[in-house]
């Protein structure tokens, strides 16, 4: 079956796999919305940044830190690394079992965060503490029946990226919902806000990046080259501060296309450092191979899908959050498979005339800088 948008098929889920709920059309366009969410992690993990990842996590306003904004994805630089093996496995996998492997928190009160579950679902990104010196997270490696592999990383505090997914749908019989420009009014608010890396608009038109210096000085040009200087050239103590913000949004009807821009795009490509357009074919193509006709490889994921949107309460195991084992490995799988295709997904609204190699690129450089004079033991 082809669907000549997202909107159709939002349609035909509605009316196919939501049909328990009261507001049918707005239950899918929930589950399109994690969809986008998945996608932009899975591709995060196929660009090799897993550890980095915090899951909705709060970033405070850039020296105001009495406003915070969650964010779907922030990426931290990693103080220090630890590999660990569970054996023998007793579920739940709680962070107090796996405490007990880790000397360095030991005399940390660890939170109640269950890595894997009874029932096989697995939490991606596990907080395990948290603390002035920043955030323990676990993801699990690999499992088998009598024991598992665990990496657990100590991430700094400050972000030095931060993803957001953007999708907004309207009411059936409406052209456009009037939250559409005040969602994407927030996010360019937060994206303008997080960084110590400020724009200010010329009378040309174009941007001045301004950044204030540790010493107190202030670096000042473009903003497109002064943050190139800093990704490129600049060392962690520099960078303090410095955030590069990504919105990843789709369509609805209301966002019109990556090359077409309504107002809300432009306020958006005008705030993000970096603004990806999930095409409507990208999303479709993976529907389709994922839950409509779905292939070999992603069967799990489609059973974890069904059965996290039976109407039952508590039976979720497929968001960004929380997945299913199985599923994890499938899409997992299908991604480092099919790296180029996945790719191909997103078009790049800003910066113009730039592409996802040079954003893959700049977010390895800032994942690998040495960050540790900024943030001592």
């Amino acid at each position: 079956m082809k669907f000549k948008s997202v909107d159709a098929l939002q349609r035909t889920l509605a009316d196919t796999v939501f049909q328990y709920t009261a507001d049918r059309k707005k239950a899918a366009g929930r589950a399109l919305g994690t969809l986008v969410e998945i996608i932009t992690f899975y591709t995060l993990r196929m660009w090799g940044l897993r550890d980095h990842i915090v899951i909705e996590r709060s970033v405070p306003e850039f020296a105001n830190p009495g406003i915070l904004h969650n964010v779907e994805f922030s990426l931290h630089p990693i103080h220090a690394r630890h590999e660990v093996k569970i054996a023998p496995l007793s579920l739940p996998l709680t962070a107090a079992k796996i405490k007990q492997h880790l000397p360095f928190l030991h005399d940390t009160i660890v939170k109640s965060t269950q890595l894997l579950s009874r029932n096989l679902v697995k939490r991606n990104a596990a907080i395990l503490a948290e603390g002035e010196g920043g955030t323990v997270v676990a993801n699990l490696n690999a499992l088998n029946d009598s024991d598992c592999s665990v990496t657990v990383c100590e991430l700094c505090t400050d972000p030095f990226a931060i993803f957001e997914c953007k999708r907004v749908g309207v009411e059936e019989g409406v052209r456009k919902g009037p939250q559409t420009i005040e969602k994407a009014k927030q996010g360019a608010y937060v994206a303008r806000s997080v960084s110590s890396l400020q724009k200010v608009r010329l009378r040309n038109g174009q941007f001045q990046g301004v950044m204030e210096q540790p010493d107190g000085s202030f670096r000042t040009g473009l903003y497109d080259e002064v943050l190139r200087e800093a990704i490129d050239v600049l060392s962690g103590v520099e960078l303090a501060g410095v955030i590069l913000t990504v919105g990843v949004v789709s369509n609805h009807g209301n966002w019109f296309t990556s090359d077409d821009h309504n107002k809300e795009l432009r306020v958006l490509a005008q705030s993000y450092d970096w603004l990806l357009f999930l095409t409507d074919d990208g999303l479709l193509h993976f529907i389709d191979e994922f839950l409509l006709h779905p292939t070999l490889e992603l069967a799990p994921a489609r059973e974890a899908f069904l059965q996290s949107y039976s109407g039952k309460t508590g039976t979720n195991r497929f968001t960004k959050v929380s997945m299913d084992v199985n599923a994890d490995v499938a899409l997992r799988s299908y991604f480092t498979a099919h790296e180029v295709e996945v790719e191909r997904w997103f078009n790049v609204i800003s910066p113009r005339d730039d592409t996802l190699e040079t954003l893959q690129a700049d977010l390895r450089k800032l994942a690998v800088k040495d960050w540790l004079e900024d943030h001592p033991e």
